[in-house]
């Protein structure tokens, strides 16, 4: 009963570490695009007509 346990554990922590570090590439990725889109709003400012 006890191994089963420590198997189980251990496919839970990989799997924690594999999603952490997906979250953080996402998070990494979206942040870029978010600097990148928001200079081109702020490049762009002067041509806009009210």
């Amino acid at each position: 009963m006890d191994e089963h346990v420590y198997k189980v554990m251990r496919g839970t922590g990989g799997w924690n570490i594999a999603l952490g570090i997906v979250s953080i590439v996402l998070g990494i990725g979206a942040g870029i695009l978010l600097i990148i889109s928001g200079a081109k709003l702020l490049g762009e400012k002067g041509k806009i007509i009210f």
